[in-house]
């Protein structure tokens, strides 16, 4: 099999799923869960071939459009080291996504619109990955919004879910406008919609203003999908559709396309200074924010979904400093393995305690659930960066890549990154110790038990994949430029906020059976919802009154009341002659006739 035709396997396969699952075996669930999980086991076999491919090897295209003046639209596909790194990470997820699927949906009333709708997601995210021009990527980029919208708002019956839904979609069109922008811009500077012709054209455009402008609206669409301030809050709220939706969206998937494609375009972001200087300084910032957010939430799946922001925010950061981008890659391969296991344990978690998300309603579940207690135990290990762990060498690549840069944005980033690293241990020990230490808060607390092999298996193996991923990642060259000394100002900051955040995470929740802390800015994540409601809000009460007047006294007057009220005044008018009198008939008979001879003669 030709390297053409595995590329082509790969983008199409997860179509072909969706559509037989949707036309063929919807009614019958257990069939489609089955058809999709073997497209994705196929696609992610087909990944690992496609790592023996040559580097130099390409895809046949599909010619799309011709839309003349030598502007011709193909869907061409890419197989770079890039690519492929990044077809692991999607495929191998969303396989541990889709055997985890099988126990955790098994009762689900929608199981079979629901593994159609993964399967449709995978399509798309692949679509991103593989596409060798912007217009390409602009499209499954759209197809992704679309999917995650279905399974975000799986469970449309409850307000929650369908609001969720609704506010992702809406949040992630506010950037993927400035997106489409930014790629018109590029094409008009450039010449090309292209990765490999632009990275040869964009070295001389002499517009510099035109050119920082275009790839700050470039890095919209990395903003909405990658959840950056301020299009942060869709995020969070994607928790209301199933625990294994969230890990697919939150590891490898959605969020992590924005940080694909910025490292895509990276050569964008070198001629870009200005905008590469905003990008990491925007990344800080989110990570920061994000942190300390997460210090404060009692949910567990929020919990570990600021948690995401945050890290989101290193990557984002990394793409904006100079020689960045590989570490900030190498965060998003390790991230995806980790993320992904806390994800899928905490949807271990809530379904052993019948769907209880407060991690003060929890407690106990070290010797009710030992798997999943030591696979978390290890994902929480690697996200706060334990010496050893897969987060730690790519956490550290990033930090020191950010000490290494001499812009003054840089430094500012290094230091929100120092400080996330203090803030990232603080809130995760926080999370394990009242989750699964300490006694059990509650019956179903109580009477929690570990989960059948269907869901640890894929636990076990991502628990493996957070220790081992910086090895096995090494031959897609993951860990590029992305050495680091331990012994530096970096490292020992980094170690020394490992070790003081931990410290006063057990500190203070240990035994405890409410927060000891309340800071009512973090719990409510700065107030950003709130004011973003209230603008909403307004701006909907503004528009409804001005709606208003305009049907109440321009539309109505013109089309419907005023037509209506001038018939019935008519019909007062005439009613007045109807007296029924037969003197006052002929009086008005006789009266008319000399009116009629008058205009006749005169």
């Amino acid at each position: 099999m030709d390297a053409n035709t595995i590329a082509w396997l790969i983008l199409l396969l997860p179509l072909a799923s969706a559509a037989v699952i949707l036309i063929g075996t919807r009614r019958a669930a257990g069939v489609s869960a089955l058809i999709s999980t073997g497209s994705v086991i196929v696609t992610f076999v087909l990944s690992l071939v496609l790592l023996a491919v040559p580097a130099d090897a390409t895809a046949q295209p599909l010619s799309w459009l011709n839309l003349g003046e030598g502007l011709t639209i193909n869907i061409g596909l890419l197989f770079d080291d890039l690519a492929r790194g990044m077809m692991i990470i999607v495929t191998g997820i969303g396989m541990l996504v889709h055997l985890f699927s099988l126990g955790y949906m098994k009762d689900d009333d929608g199981k079979a619109r629901y593994f159609a709708g993964l399967s449709l997601f995978m399509f798309s995210m692949t679509g991103i990955v593989l596409a060798d021009n912007f217009v390409m990527m602009f499209l499954f980029w759209e197809l992704v919004g679309v999917s995650s919208y279905i399974l975000i708002g799986h469970w449309y019956n409850k307000d929650s879910a369908a609001d969720a839904a609704k506010k992702a979609f809406l949040v992630n069109r506010i950037g993927d406008f400035g997106f489409m922008i930014g790629i018109l811009l590029v094409w008009v500077l450039t010449g090309s919609i292209y990765f490999d012709e632009i990275a040869k054209a964009v070295g001389g455009v002499e517009n510099a203003g035109l050119l920082n402008a275009a790839v700050l609206l470039v890095f919209c669409g990395a903003v909405g999908k990658s959840a950056q301030l301020p299009l942060h809050v869709w995020l969070p709220d994607a928790m209301e559709g199933p625990t294994p939706v969230s890990a697919l969206i939150h590891a490898a998937t959605m969020v992590a396309a924005g940080v694909y494609m910025l490292a895509r375009v990276s050569f964008l972001l070198v001629e870009a200074e200005g905008a590469a200087h905003a990008i990491a300084l925007v990344g800080g910032l989110t990570a920061f924010v994000a942190a300390l957010m997460a210090t404060q939430q009692n949910d567990i799946k929020r919990v570990l979904a600021y948690s995401t922001l945050s890290q989101l925010g290193y990557m984002i950061m990394a793409q904006g400093i100079h020689h960045g981008s590989e570490a900030g890659m190498f965060h998003l391969y390790t991230h995806a393995w980790f993320k992904a296991l806390l994800f899928l344990g905490s949807g271990a978690v809530i379904y052993a305690c019948h769907h209880e998300q407060d991690i003060w309603k929890m407690g106990g579940l070290r010797t009710r659930m030992p798997k999943t207690f030591w696979t978390f135990a290890i994902g929480t290990a690697a996200l706060i960066a334990v010496p050893g762990t897969s987060g730690f060498f790519s956490k550290e690549a990033i930090l020191e890549a950010a000490w290494h840069d001499e812009s003054g944005f840089a430094k500012v980033a290094w230091a929100l990154g120092i400080a996330v690293a203090f803030l990232t241990p603080f809130y995760m020990v926080r999370l394990f110790v009242v989750a699964f230490l300490g006694k059990p808060r509650t019956d179903h607390a109580e009477h929690a038990k570990e989960v059948g092999a269907i869901m640890w298996v894929p636990l076990a193996v991502l628990a493996a994949m957070s220790l081992l991923s910086p090895v096995l990642m090494g031959p897609l060259k993951a860990s590029g430029h992305v050495a680091f000394h331990l012994f530096t100002p970096t490292g020992l900051l980094s170690l020394a906020g490992l070790v003081v955040g931990a410290f006063f995470g057990w500190k203070l929740y240990t035994g405890r059976d409410s927060d000891p802390i309340s800071i009512p800015l973090f719990a409510n994540r700065f107030y950003l919802d709130d004011i973003y409601q209230g603008i909403v809000r307004v701006f909907q009460d503004f528009v409804g009154l001005t709606l208003d007047a305009i049907d109440r006294y321009a539309i109505q007057p013109l089309t419907t009341r005023g037509p209506a009220l001038g018939a019935l005044g008519l019909g007062y008018i005439f009613r007045a002659f109807q007296t029924g009198n037969v003197q006052a008939y002929a009086f008005l008979f006789g009266l008319g006739a000399v009116i009629m001879l008058w205009l006749l003669v005169f």
